[in-house]
């Protein structure tokens, strides 16, 4: 029987205030160097298909991570209570790949060179001198608060969150009403198939895959205000995720219409970044590129501290190691990739995300269906290693596996039986994953992990008693 003070903290609820408080704090968690260097660029490609694009777009970047911190609130744990059907190896196995990834690999050097390229670089330039000082500051900082965070990252995060709203909501109001021109033709793919190329572009947010370390945090947060039922968590992280998910749409859209309508400030442009700051330097001049400039540079340092905080922590616990020593390697790590700069950090990462993002949408997908599963095990394993050797696939496309080939054959004599096999191993991989629907825009996954589901379901119910695995 409940105590009358345990019945009260059962009983608990989140006022108006509370809830917004915790959207804000959602909304802060998700907003890095992505969210903002990823949407003009688009825009411009996609010119006058702008609308299919951004919905594209929109459901990878907003709706997969909103998705994500469902399901996590579901299961009422992090990524080992998502994994756990997949067994503990399998599961371990995703969750490294994810924290690598949104990790010293990717995602923390992209903060430190998109916060220099776009807060910096107007005013030192785009040598490798003036990077790499300013990478070895910037990883200085995260490691001095990484090791000794105090209640400066709280202070920080409370100064830097309202004013990078207001300076957000400034610069996509200017998108709206200041365009730098007229909206140009679209480019590329995004005019034949601009949602498709929208939805794939949402990869590079990394949003969905940072959404299965936050969710926890946002679920956390809730159970912190006293609030411990089940139904009342999920609830509660849905409403806090709605308000981040309206909140990063609007900056997304605006961002898209900046792009759309910058193509005259384009010519050799290579990224977002580079947008982002002719814009505003054609908009509002030196003032606005200093706003910009401390905005972007703080709040891609206090999205890397975080980061770096929570390999830290799970890579710590993985490998028993003192949290300290491999949060202050994984920080020397991403000081050295991020010297390879923006578009190079963009084009390394396109493979990599175009085969982990279809095991998230995936994973994601199979949680929220849980409650049609007898035997979860019995759908998740066949499911996700389906989709695992497809998606892979699909990202050694990206990368050019065929050149890779091709060039791994030159030295092998033509004549010989290894030269023969292997060439024709290739020709009749490349025939059969080509011919798969949406193979062409690196969605060859879809089809092999639909059909796989509908078996493994379609099993499960046909075998309805979890004693017949035993």
């Amino acid at each position: 029987m409940l105590t009358p003070l345990a019945l009260s903290m059962h009983m608990a609820r989140l006022n108006h205030f509370d809830l917004l408080a915790l959207g804000f704090m959602t909304f802060a968690l998700f907003l890095g160097a992505g969210n903002i260097i990823f949407p003009p660029i688009a825009g411009l490609q996609a010119g006058e298909h702008l609308l299919p694009a951004a919905i594209g777009f929109l459901i990878t970047a907003v709706g997969l991570p909103l998705l994500t911190v469902v399901a996590l609130a579901r299961v009422g744990g992090g990524m080992p209570a998502l994994t756990a059907p997949l067994g503990q190896t399998a599961g371990t196995a995703l969750a490294v790949a994810v924290y690598l990834v949104i990790g010293p690999l990717f995602a923390t050097p992209r903060a430190a060179v998109a916060s220099f390229e776009i807060g910096i670089s107007p005013f030192s330039g785009m040598s490798p001198l003036a990077l790499s000082v300013y990478t070895s500051v910037f990883f200085l900082l995260v490691w001095a608060l990484v090791l000794f965070p105090g209640r400066l990252i709280d202070m920080v995060g409370k100064l830097i969150t309202p004013v990078l709203i207001v300076a957000l909501i400034l610069l996509g109001t200017a998108g709206l009403w200041l365009p730098a021109g007229p909206v140009a033709p679209p480019q590329g793919d995004y005019v034949a198939q601009p949602l498709l190329k929208g939805f794939l572009e949402g990869y590079l947010t990394m949003d969905a895959l940072g959404a299965l370390v936050f969710g926890i945090v946002i679920a956390t947060a809730v159970r912190d205000r006293g609030v411990f039922e089940r139904r009342l968590v999920t609830r509660y992280s849905v409403i806090a995720v709605l308000i981040a998910a309206t909140a990063l749409a609007l900056v997304y859209l605006s961002l898209f219409y900046l792009g759309a309508g910058s193509h005259i400030l384009a010519q050799g442009v290579s990224n977002g970044g580079e947008l982002l700051t002719r814009y505003v330097q054609h908009t509002f001049g030196t003032p606005g590129l200093l706003l910009l400039s401390v905005v972007i540079v703080l709040a891609c340092l206090t999205t890397a501290v975080g980061l770096m905080a929570a390999c830290g922590e799970f890579f710590g616990e993985l490998l028993g190691q003192p949290y300290r020593r491999v949060a202050s390697v994984f920080v020397l790590l991403s000081l050295l990739i991020s010297n390879a700069g923006l578009t190079q950090l963009i084009q390394f990462s396109i493979p990599v995300l175009m085969g982990l993002y279809p095991l998230a949408i995936m994973l994601v997908v199979l949680n929220l269906a849980d409650g049609l599963w007898h035997v979860p095990e019995r759908v998740f394993r066949p499911v996700m290693a389906v989709t695992c050797v497809f998606g892979a696939a699909d990202g050694l496309n990206a990368a050019g596996i065929g050149q890779w080939v091709a060039q791994a054959l030159t030295f092998l004599p033509a004549e010989g039986v290894a030269w023969q096999s292997l060439s024709a191993a290739r020709d009749l991989a490349t025939r059969f994953f080509q011919s798969l629907p949406l193979a062409d825009v690196t969605m060859g996954w879809v089809l092999p992990a639909a059909i796989t589901l509908v078996i493994a379901a379609s099993a499960d119910r046909l075998r309805d008693h979890p004693a017949a695995d035993r």
